[in-house]
């Protein structure tokens, strides 16, 4: 409501002809991109009018709008196609393109394995149905590699307190103690 220079104001865009204060746009844009809305509409009441990308460039730092371009992309892809790495602290977006079923993956950010069907860490000597039955609290790396080593020994499961066991001698029946 202020009235400024024109090197201080920004017109939306070519879709409508209202203006606004460069300052007041950017932290208009920056707060719609923190709330991860790909298509930010022009502030004015009642005015539907799409922010082009582009032209907003200049109005934002460029990590904001490197995070406003990638939310952009990512709308643009179908539901089903997309995922992100399952690691938390990369999180990057993916695309399957459903060409061909894939287990053993690579993040092409972080470089760690993972499992895109069943879209978890690499969960190595189990097949994704094996993997699948376990329950939650038997999917940590800690409990995959125990696992990993009762398949190698031969090793069984009591089927009421889940502990590994290892027949020496015997019928393969196993009695809880």
């Amino acid at each position: 409501m202020n009235t400024l220079p024109s090197e201080e104001l920004f017109q939306t865009s070519n879709d409508c002809t209202h203006v606004f204060c460069r300052d007041c746009l950017s932290q208009y844009l920056s707060t719609k991109i923190q709330e991860n809305i790909p298509a930010v509409n022009c502030p004015e009441e009642n005015c539907n009018a799409l922010l082009e990308l582009g032209m907003c460039r200049e109005l934002l730092p460029s990590e904001v709008f490197k995070r406003w371009e990638c939310k952009v992309c990512e709308s643009m892809v179908q539901g089903a196609q997309k995922f992100y790495c399952p690691f938390e602290d990369c999180s990057a977006f993916m695309v399957d393109d459903g060409d061909e079923i894939v287990t053993h993956a690579e993040c092409p950010n972080c470089r760690r394995l993972f499992c895109a069907a069943c879209k978890v860490a690499w969960h190595s000597g189990l097949s994704c149905e094996e993997y699948n039955k376990l329950g939650e609290d038997e999917r940590g790396k800690d409990d995959l590699l125990v696992i990993q080593v009762a398949k190698e020994k031969k090793w069984r499961r009591c089927p009421s307190c889940k502990y590994y066991v290892e027949k020496k001698d015997g019928c393969v029946h196993i009695t809880c103690r």
